[in-house]
């Protein structure tokens, strides 16, 4: 009778050293005690031979996952069973203590959708069956008998799917919750049959291999000709296309030297937009200045626009918008200002007033002098009027790495500062401190630089600067086209709708 089982799934269970092989039956021999499966997993996993066969002696364990559906003739047998209330998906069959009886579990199944029970509701739950069905309880134990009389099987049936189930089996209680919609979602998902999975892969290079762009371009080209539409055309017989920036009205070429010096430059410098800006001496520089406040751009107002100037740039170092939010009060920079007695120190004292209203902390160090220049006495009176720090010693200054140092130490002029004291404590001070430097207005010489910058801040029209004064910026401190005529410069604002522009070097 053990034909009866042919073409059931099965698991069984090898232990440790051979693992868990599942597959359908295929041939069960009694007289030699073997079972063979054909298309058999080994452990989740394909096997790559047809069939395989099993000793008795080397199974541990053997379930019974899908028996012959309704419509086979190999089923289990017509039994009939009493409601219990305990809603079952499988049988479990196993000998008794006598080794002859046989106690059969069979939680209830039904076509309806069933809730999926605990394992601890299905223990002790033995089916009562009536004497009419002893016969057909009798035939099932034959049946399994070719399966048992081997030492060391042990059989459970686990599951029992909604094919397998029987039309004689009593319909149990519902328990409440519908799990029918999940169930049809799970075959939808996985109920496709493996063996339909291709084991190659497809062949992507070969199949974009057969499309010849060549022809289908030529097709397409051709068909144009002949309907009168227009072609693709060469590169020269394309439309002239603009960009959102650009003027479609024909113009002039544009003239990238407009600036022109009296003297040949010894650096020159370009911007964004391909200008040419050259560099000028100290002492043009300096006339250029006077010739200026000659006109009316007296030094305070100078001072105010290099302040300006300067503070925007700072700003923009620090973060802009995204770090001076009103939201971020937590993140208040900090900026050390070092400065000398002289307008190069006026200069970074009112960029100092203007970052200070801008909500950023500013400790201003400024060395104490017996009598100070006019300007400077100006600029402290109104940078006191701010919450800016003002400190005289090195020892004040902080000792942990600030956002921003602003270098107004160096002048053009006046070099025996460099040699006093403080002004070497603050030197050391800065090139110790790892913080960013922003020179403005730095010397030419590169030996007169005492802290190597990051950035440097030209006035007007810039000096040739050296590669210690790092990357060059230039300011629009306001000086009319006119004074730059004076002078001898043929000049054309390079700035465009900015005040402050950064310059490349050529």
């Amino acid at each position: 009778m053990a034909t009866d089982w042919l073409g059931s799934i099965v698991s069984i269970n090898c232990g440790e050293s051979l693992g868990v092989y599942q597959g359908r039956v295929s041939a069960v021999d009694q007289v030699s005690q073997t079972i063979s499966l054909t298309r058999p997993f080994h452990n989740g996993v394909k096997c790559l031979v047809p069939e395989v066969t099993f000793r008795a002696r080397d199974i541990t364990e053997l379930k019974i996952l899908e028996i012959p559906g309704p419509g086979d003739s190999r089923k289990c047998g017509d039994l009939q069973q009493m409601e219990t209330g305990v809603p079952g998906v499988g049988c479990q069959v196993g000998p008794s203590q006598n080794g002859t009886g046989k106690v059969l579990k069979k939680p209830i199944s039904s076509s309806a959708p069933q809730n999926i029970p605990r394992r601890t509701d299905m223990k002790n739950q033995d089916i009562i069956i009536s004497p009419q069905q002893q016969c057909s309880k009798s035939y099932m134990d034959r049946h399994l008998e070719a399966l048992t009389q081997s030492k060391g099987f042990r059989r459970r049936h686990n599951s029992w799917s909604s094919s397998s189930r029987h039309p004689n089996q009593v319909t149990p209680k519902k328990s409440g919750l519908k799990n029918g919609q999940m169930k049809s979602k799970d075959d939808e998902c996985f109920g496709d049959d493996i063996d339909e999975i291709p084991d190659t892969d497809f062949d992507f290079e070969g199949n974009l291999a057969l499309f010849d762009k060549a022809a289908v371009f030529e097709e397409i080209e051709t068909y144009e000709r002949r309907s009168g539409t227009r072609s693709r055309g060469t590169p020269s017989e394309k439309p002239a296309r603009y960009r959102h920036d650009e003027n479609i009205l024909e113009s002039e070429p544009i003239v990238y030297r407009r600036i022109v010096v009296p003297q040949n430059a010894n650096k020159e410098f370009c911007t964004d937009s391909g200008l040419v800006v050259p560099s000028v001496s100290y002492e043009l520089h300096k006339k250029l200045l006077s010739v200026a406040e000659k006109h009316g751009l007296t030094l305070e107002r100078r001072l105010e626009m290099t302040g300006v100037c300067a503070s925007q740039m700072a700003l923009s170092l620090l973060g802009g918008p995204n770090r001076l939010n009103p939201k971020n009060v937590h993140q208040r920079p900090t900026v050390a200002l070092l400065c000398g007695p002289h307008v190069k120190g006026a200069q970074g004292i009112s960029c100092g007033r203007h970052l200070s209203n801008h909500d950023v902390h500013v400790i201003l160090f400024l060395p104490n002098f017996v009598k100070m220049l006019e300007s400077i006495t100006n600029e402290l009176n109104l940078f006191s009027k701010t919450q800016g720090q003002q400190v005289s010693s090195v020892k004040d200054l902080p000792d942990t790495p600030v956002d921003l140092v602003i270098n107004c130490l160096d002048c053009h002029e006046n070099a025996f500062l460099r040699d006093q004291p403080w002004y070497k404590a603050v030197v050391d001070w800065a090139n110790q401190n790892r913080a960013p430097v922003l020179s403005i207005d730095p010397p030419i010489s590169e030996m007169e630089l005492g802290i190597d910058a990051k950035w440097s801040l030209a006035l007007g029209l810039p000096l040739p600067l050296g590669e210690r004064a790092g990357r060059v910026y230039l300011c629009d401190i306001g000086i009319p086209q006119k004074v730059f005529q004076e002078v001898g410069i043929n000049y054309h604002s390079p700035f465009g709708c900015k005040f402050v522009i950064p310059l490349h070097s050529t």
